[in-house]
């Protein structure tokens, strides 16, 4: 199959802007795939109505059928035509946080989209991204598109349109670049089929703020079965490169010299560089030990560059101290790494 890839970036005012939104919706109408850029991940899209388009997606990801699939909206009233019902609170949380990372789990209207994208469930999870050439596309084409993430399963999430391209080139119709992913991490999921509300899944819009507009709506404790999947990411092997990797810890003295580190990739805080091995890889994860947005942004990148570069024998990630705005970044991080831990002093 041939890909074609068009290049968005400011270019959606322009004739060859529209014309590729023509295109795409096209491609979305007939059936076929399209990745697209989102504020999050690269997501790999399909129309959620098109039970064979939806079934190409587990395909080209090599992904399980029984895992669901998110929904992608450009407006509230899609909502309508394959969501059962959702409280006032709901309401309050979609006017707080949409457009933008995060998915809300909702009762599921059947009829309307294809069976296969909510892997068996009676939920539905959807989100509104803010991305303005991902919600551009969403409407155009004015449809559900349903869209995981735009690689191969198992393997880290795409950021760039490289990674897109590296992973799904010859598998889909077509690839658009917007630039790298501004969050880098996927979205929270939010589980409303029941309340208190859970956190299906930890992502940029933390349980902190979710509380700041409905204060009490969030479960903390509790305890989600991975055995039945109701969110993306919760039941399969996710987001690992296939270089070996382990979270570091305890970064507090400088690392021994003793040994050849220049195979070895370490991705710290830049404050903590000065601990490092002088011929080591070094990457910087973040300005400091608080800067967590930066350490979302870079981590798939970081992933990514353990997968590709061939020298690269060993990587180090630092391990953040657990806080309500780093939970997400350790959800992605202890997957990676098979939750593998080691002190900088034991090196």
């Amino acid at each position: 199959m041939m890909t074609k890839t068009w290049d968005l970036r400011n270019q959606l005012q322009t004739e060859q802007g529209q014309r590729a939104l023509n295109e795409i919706s096209d491609i979305y109408h007939a059936g076929g795939l399209v990745a697209i850029p989102t504020e999050t991940v690269y997501g790999l899209g399909a129309n959620a109505c098109d039970d064979q388009a939806v079934r190409r997606i587990y395909e080209a990801k090599g992904r399980p059928s029984d895992n669901p699939l998110i929904i992608h909206i450009h407006d509230k009233s899609q909502l309508n035509d394959f969501v059962a019902s959702y409280s006032k609170e709901v309401e309050q949380l979609m006017d707080a946080f949409w457009p933008g990372p995060i998915s809300f789990i909702l009762p599921l209207k059947p009829g309307y989209l294809c069976e296969r994208v909510s892997g068996g469930l009676d939920s539905i999870a959807v989100r509104m991204p803010s991305h303005p050439i991902g919600r551009a596309i969403l409407k155009y084409t004015n449809l559900p598109i349903a869209a995981p993430s735009a690689n191969i399963s198992g393997r880290p999430s795409p950021t760039t349109f490289s990674h897109v391209f590296n992973d799904m080139d010859g598998r889909v119709e077509g690839i658009v670049n917007g630039d790298q992913s501004e969050e880098g991490l996927e979205s929270t999921v939010l589980d409303c089929t029941q309340y208190p509300y859970r956190i299906a899944r930890p992502g940029a819009i933390t349980e902190e703020m979710i509380d700041s507009v409905l204060p009490g709506s969030v479960d903390h404790d509790a305890q989600l079965n991975t055995e039945k999947p109701i969110a993306p990411g919760m039941k399969y092997k996710h987001y690992s490169p296939q270089t070996p990797v382990a979270m570091l810890t305890s970064l507090t003295q400088a690392i021994s010299e003793d040994k050849d580190w220049s195979h070895t990739l370490f991705a710290v805080p830049a404050t903590l560089q000065a601990y490092l091995p002088k011929d080591a890889i070094y990457r910087e994860l973040a300005k400091d030990v608080t800067d967590l947005k930066s350490a979302n942004h870079m981590l798939y990148q970081i992933l990514h560059e353990l997968d590709t570069d061939e020298s690269i024998e060993q990587g180090y990630i630092y391990r953040f101290e657990l806080t309500d705005e780093s939970t997400a970044f350790l959800n992605r991080l202890e997957k990676a790494t098979g939750n593998q831990q080691i002190g900088a002093d034991q090196l």
